[in-house]
Order: C-alpha cells, then structure tokens, then sequence
C-alpha cells in the first residue's frame, strides 16, 4: 500500500505510451523493509572521494565549496558514482542528489535551487553530453518526493530545472503516482500539456470530458487509476462513462502497477470512490502484487472502516 513506499516508482529505463506523454518512467516498487536495507550514508562512503566531497557540498548548501571543487575536478560533472545505490537510484550523477529522493538526510539546504544553479551552469560551461538526461532526471525525482516539498523548496527547483531545459511534461507521471499536485499545477504553468490523468486528478472536469472524447485505450485506463490513487468519484463515474477501461486490470507502468484501481481507492480512503468502483462490478478478490492482499484486507490494514463496513454490507447483500 502507498504508505509503504518510500521511493517513487521510477527508473532510469524509459518508455513511450501512447498519446502525449512523452518519457515517462517504468514502475518499480520498493517495501518499507527494502528500502531500510540501503543505509544511503554508509553506502557513500565506498563513493571514490572527490565525488564524496562534492555530494557532501551540496548537502551543506555550501556553493563555493563546490564550485571550487567543480572547477578542479570538471570530470566530476558527467561522472556517476559508480557502486553507489540501487533501483531508481542506481549510480547516480551529482545532480540527482538536490532532490533528497531517496531520502538520505530528511531536510535540504535552503539554497539548493542556487546549488542546483551551480551544478547547471558548469555543466553547461564544460558542454556536458548528458546534461539533458540530467536535467530530465532530476525534475522527476524533485517532482516526486516530499522532502523538497515539505521544505518549501519544490517550486524553486522545478523552476531552475525547467529553465534549463528539463522536460516539464516527463515529470507529470511520477509527480501525480505520489499526490504531488503543487508540483502538477507548476509543471502546467512550465509547459506541460493538460492531459486526461492530470484534468482526473486536478478537478478540471469538464476539461477531463472534451480531453476523453479523444483520448486512446492506453490514456483512458491511466485516467482511471488516477482517478481512483486521488479519490476522486465523479471523475471515476466519468471516465468509466468513456468506456475503453478494464475495470479490473493492474494499475498502467509508472503508476503503481501493482494494484488495481479499486485497491488505490481504498488507499485514498474515499468511499464515494470505492462505491462507484463496486457498483461498476470491480472484483472484491482480486490480489495486488507486492503485498498479496485484497481491496478488504487493504481497507483492514489501512483502518479504513467506513470502506471495509460498506464491503461487509456489500458481500452479504450478493450473497442473498
């Protein structure tokens, strides 16, 4: 269940699906256990030294630290820590490390936007062959995670990135998979196009119905799940309005692919959501794939008990 994340669902392979999405990130799931194995600040310490003192710079916000070190070591741009992280954070580059995702140290320095600027402008200085890549990277992780969030500082980082370059639109997916809807609404202003999923998740219904008219297999069943991941019961109603959607299938890549919309809507605790998924005949059984339970054990686990009374109520009502 999402509680038990503590990475985003992304990974440096990519995908095209189909619609306007551009790149967006394959899913890749991590357990609370998981995630505890990866002690983030012991493993940086096999990290080759001078890439060490140049993440260590950017933790303390500390800029003339290291562009000293950027303008000695201008290799320390395009390199990776090699042997360093795993999963979504496997060898990252320098600037991975502004967006505290995953968490190492629980907070961010208040000027990371001017360390991010520091990073961009001598990589660009050094013509840098994968800034690009970098900077695309980057806007995802920010975009996901809360730590730039809860220190205020999100908003400022999507700026910078964005300003030099990165793709506002890649970003969307992994920002509305983690309820990360400022950074949503920041990525519209950047550019990113309004699609079906952001109109479900933001509450522009009535764009969501003219963008529905249009929209394909792939973007109506993504619609469906984020409808279902934020609660959201008259977009839900919609969307099935649309047809085109498997009721009952795992969530789309790069959107918690291991559970099913019904599942997502007991997580978001809106039993208005899971009422109108019932009623459209979504299985009560069904197991998702990282945890092994039912949409009644997630309501159980969860203590949602509004939602596991109604599937109570539900379950002798059909058996009547």
């Amino acid at each position: 269940m999402l509680r038990h994340l503590e990475a985003p669902p992304i990974q440096r392979k990519s995908t095209q699906l189909p619609g306007q999405y551009g790149i967006i990130w394959l899913s890749i799931y991590w357990t609370e256990s998981r995630c505890r194995c990866m002690n983030w600040k012991e493993a940086l310490e096999t990290v080759e030294p001078r890439f060490r003192s140049a993440v260590a710079a950017i933790d303390e916000g500390n800029v003339g630290e290291l562009e000293r070190l950027l303008a000695k070591h201008p290799s320390l741009l395009q390199e990776r820590a090699a042997g360093y992280g795993e999963g979504y954070f496997r060898e990252p580059y320098l600037l991975w490390f502004i967006a505290e995702n995953p968490i190492r140290n629980e907070k961010l320095p208040g000027n990371i936007a001017e360390v991010a600027q520091a990073l961009i402008r001598a990589a660009e200085r050094e013509r840098v062959d994968s800034l690009s890549e970098q900077l695309d990277y980057a806007l995802g992780l920010v975009c996901s995670g809360r730590v730039p969030r809860e220190c205020g500082l999100q908003l400022k980082l999507i700026d910078v990135l964005v300003s030099a370059k990165a793709d506002p639109a890649g970003a969307v997916l992994p920002a509305l998979a983690h309820r990360e809807l400022a950074a949503v609404e920041r990525l519209l202003e950047r550019g990113a196009p309004l699609t079906l999923p952001v109109a479900v998740c933001t509450g522009r219904l009535a764009a969501a119905k003219q963008l529905g008219a249009t929209a394909g297999a792939a973007e109506r069943q993504l619609a469906l799940t984020a409808a279902a991941l934020y609660g959201k019961a008259r977009a839900l109603a919609l969307v099935l309005g649309l047809g085109g959607v498997e009721l009952n299938a795992y969530s789309p890549a790069g959107f918690h692919a291991h559970a099913t919309a019904l599942h997502h809507a007991v997580d978001s605790g809106s039993l208005d959501a899971v009422r109108v998924l019932v009623e459209a005949a979504a299985d009560l059984s069904i197991k998702d794939r990282l945890f092994q339970g039912t949409p009644v054990g997630w309501a159980n686990y969860l203590e949602r008990t509004d939602i596991a009374a109604y599937f109570q109520e539900w379950g002798g009502r059909c058996n009547e």
